[in-house]
């Protein structure tokens, strides 16, 4: 459901228009920016930004709930988007019902961070000073003894100034038949004048208006940590004009195969590939690596990210809308909008919390009076006091800030995760199946052993062996030859080269015959003796291949080739362990190389010689068993093992568009020590959410408690929700910090 629910809310490309369309309350619409057309309708984005938290979506919901034409809601809350499938002709009609809530829909092009919506009006800061002053005055000159009139009329102006909003909000809340935060505090504030509770109900008044702006810039600080992250690509790039020139241009308006320039200590504005020049990138806010990167000719280069020292040319290979880091800033968005099973459980707990306070106010105000004698001025009073206590915010924004948080986090460090789901599932996880080649290992042969056999002569034999696998384009050959350039190995000119399928190379050097060739070659030439097969036997059962070169006569020397495994495998197996997280490679290898890697490693279990549907049974067998099944792979080869397990991780999907948006959590490089970060992460969001429940439903509890036996004030209510709202907000924000 999360996932179909994510892929619902943002269904939208970046590529498309980069504006809101605002439409004042009189404008007709305009324009319907870029609407989806769906088998249930068509699904239009809509921001308000007035819509700041769960109070203004249950009014949403119920006002459009019912309206003909609307077939479906999503709600994403931290990017202020409403995302409504309806009928063709449904739009006008819902855009007025929006407004008659006293929202200001506009219409979103595009809901992504790169879209710049109508930012709200500055509201004047002096009307709630003056309300603080009034409120104040109000509480002194009933504490001195003052005419009631005097404190009676600086309550009046402290209510006037700051609630106007709060009322019109509650106003239009109970007209439709919703009891939210505005509607139960324009209760009991009116309540409270009525008893002549004078400069309580500024006092309170002015309390929640100040706690309402503190808690608004506190989700801010959670809504933008996505966009203060990712927003590094800078606006203009350098780039050859027809006339061969070089100009700085707007980076949106950059076409695919540009060329751009970019000099040291330059953020890189476009993705692309490096057509002249080498440099040090820094790459952390792609990938999360914390050193930089050597780039040259041909390697792929991404938005974002920082040009630490040369100079080098680039032809870009995305526009700006289609980048990697576009990519991954739409991802985390839609994941926002994705309620994780946490969040589902508290909004459906919230929506019969409040019905129930809400009731019990009701009942303390009038049974004790009727049935037990009660005086009527304590009981409404404390009902009035259950009414403040009776809104759920605290408890309802606690989940999305912290799973933002969680998402926030986890991008920082390269690891993309596309919805709350998984990253609250993650910490669930018993098993760990992981491919082995470009996984666990580097993904390419590399020369590991060099014998010399026979007496023969070191430099020589490396000289001649290189020399023909020069020749070769051979994976194996190709190690070899990579080894002796680094080395410096100075190599000779061959004659009469020839490539012997299956066995190896041959070829005339100095005039004397050499063969470069693998085990059967040796055995067919009859030239191997029990000593050089142990060797063989013993490099093999490593899991490498051995080539040999040899002469008429004898062999000269062995070298072996293997794929190696990463450092950071080796350490990220050992931390998933200690995470209490068992392991299984899965590989198309043989059982030898895969035994031979796994020991290497520390895995658990190997299974060798696996077809794609082999990897997919293996999967199976682990479903259900002990707890959620993971699979690492490159996103392509293991694609059915990746669907089939609870949460699929790609490797290395910076650049890779079909990685970003089929994974449930993408790593930005290929290295595994995310893996245990990703689920340590989980952990603490987990715990935080734990947290913060019982914390919001704590503080509730106490002043329900106080309230019910006479020791609660209204003041003390409005700092106990509020102090709850910002106490799990700030909770939730700890998250970022990690």
């Amino acid at each position: 459901m999360s996932a179909q629910h994510q892929h619902d809310t943002h269904d939208h490309d970046h590529s498309h228009a980069t504006a809101c369309c605002d439409h004042s309350a009189d404008q007709p619409l305009v324009q319907l920016g870029q609407p989806e057309t769906r088998r249930d309708g068509i699904q239009t984005p809509i921001r308000i930004m007035q819509m700041d938290c769960p109070t203004e979506e249950a009014l949403l919901r119920k006002k459009l709930g019912g309206m003909a034409g609307v077939a479906g809601m999503d709600f994403n809350l931290m990017q202020r988007v409403l995302t409504v499938t309806h009928e063709p002709k449904a739009i006008e009609t819902i855009l007025a019902a929006v407004r008659s809530l006293g929202f200001t829909p506009e219409i979103a092009c595009d809901t992504s961070a790169h879209s710049e919506p109508t930012p709200e009006p500055v509201k004047p800061w002096w009307p709630l000073v003056l309300a603080g002053v009034a409120a104040i005055g109000s509480e002194l000159a009933h504490w001195a003894g003052l005419p009631t009139w005097v404190a009676a009329l600086l309550a009046m102006a402290a209510v006037l100034a700051c609630g106007i909003t709060t009322y019109k909000k509650g106003w239009i809340a109970i007209r439709n038949g919703n009891l939210n935060i505005n509607a139960l505090m324009s209760i009991a504030v009116t309540g409270a004048l009525l008893l002549g509770q004078w400069p309580e109900a500024a006092m309170v008044m002015v309390l929640f208006t100040i706690a309402e702006l503190i808690e608004a810039k506190s989700l801010d600080r959670a809504r933008h940590a996505i966009r203060g992250l990712m927003q590094l690509a800078p606006e203009r790039a350098t780039v050859l004009q027809a006339d061969g020139t070089w100009g700085e241009v707007a980076a949106k308006s950059v076409q695919v195969d540009a060329r751009v320039r970019i000099k040291p200590g330059e953020r890189i504005a476009l993705d692309g590939t490096i057509v002249s020049g080498r440099s040090n990138i820094n790459q952390a806010p792609i990938t999360g690596e914390s050193l930089p990167v050597e780039k040259a000719e041909g390697d792929p280069v991404f938005a974002g990210t920082i040009n630490e020292s040369g100079s080098f040319e680039y032809a870009v290979t995305a526009a700006a809308g289609d980048s990697t880091l576009a990519r991954i800033i739409h991802a985390v968005e839609a994941a926002q909008g994705a309620r994780a099973p946490t969040q589902r459980f508290v909004d459906r707990f919230a929506q019969v919390y409040t019905p129930v306070v809400f009731a019990m106010a009701v009942a303390v105000a009038v049974l004790p009076p009727l049935l037990l004698g009660g005086d009527w001025f304590d009981w409404v009073y404390k009902a009035l006091v259950l009414l403040v206590i009776a809104c759920p915010c605290a408890l309802v924004i606690s989940t999305p800030v912290t799973i933002v948080s969680g998402l926030a986090a986890a991008a920082r460090q390269g690891i993309l995760v596309k919805g709350g789901v998984y990253l609250e599932e993650g910490r669930k996880l018993a098993w760990l199946a992981l491919d082995k080649t470009g996984t666990l290992t580097h993904g390419r042969p590399a020369q590991t052993d060099f014998v010399v056999l026979n007496g023969w002569n070191e430099t020589e034999v490396r000289s001649l062996a290189a020399s023909l696998a020069s020749r070769s384009d051979h994976p194996v050959s190709r190690a070899l030859a990579e080894a002796a350039k680094r080395d410096g190995v100075v190599l000779r000119n061959v004659e009469e080269f020839e490539a012997l399928p299956g066995r190896g190379t041959k070829g005339l050097i100095d005039g004397k015959r050499y063969h470069l060739g693998n085990h059967r070659l040796i055995h067919e030439q009859g030239r191997c003796s029990d000593e050089l097969e142990a060797r063989l036997s013993a490099l093999e059962e490593q899991g490498k291949t051995v080539i040999l070169l040899t002469d008429e006569q004898s062999v000269h020397g062995l070298f072996a080739v293997a794929d190696t495994v990463k450092d950071s495998s080796r350490q990220a197996i050992a931390e998933l362990h200690a995470l209490g997280i068992k392991t299984i490679m899965l590989t198309g290898d043989n059982a030898h190389t895969a035994r031979a890697i796994a020991a290497q490693v520390g895995i658990d279990e190997a299974r060798g010689d696996l077809l794609p549907e082999d990897k997919l049974k293996a999967i199976e067998s682990k479903l259900g068993k002990e707890g959620a099944v993971g699979m690492v792979g490159d996103g392509i080869n293991d694609a059915p093992a990746l669907a089939r397990s609870d949460i699929g991780f790609a490797m290395g999907a910076a650049g890779t568009g079909t990685a970003i948006e089929t994974a449930d959590v993408a790593l930005m490089d290929d290295d595994l020590r995310k893996l245990p970060r990703f689920v340590r992460l989980s952990r603490d969001t987990h715990a935080l959410l734990i947290q913060n429940i019982v914390l919001a439903l704590g503080i509730k509890a106490v002043f329900l408690v106080l309230t019910l036996t006479g020791a609660g004030t209204m003041w003390m209510a409005v700092f106990a929700d509020v102090g709850a709202s910002l106490l799990v907000v700030g909770n939730g924000l700890r998250l970022l910090r990690k």
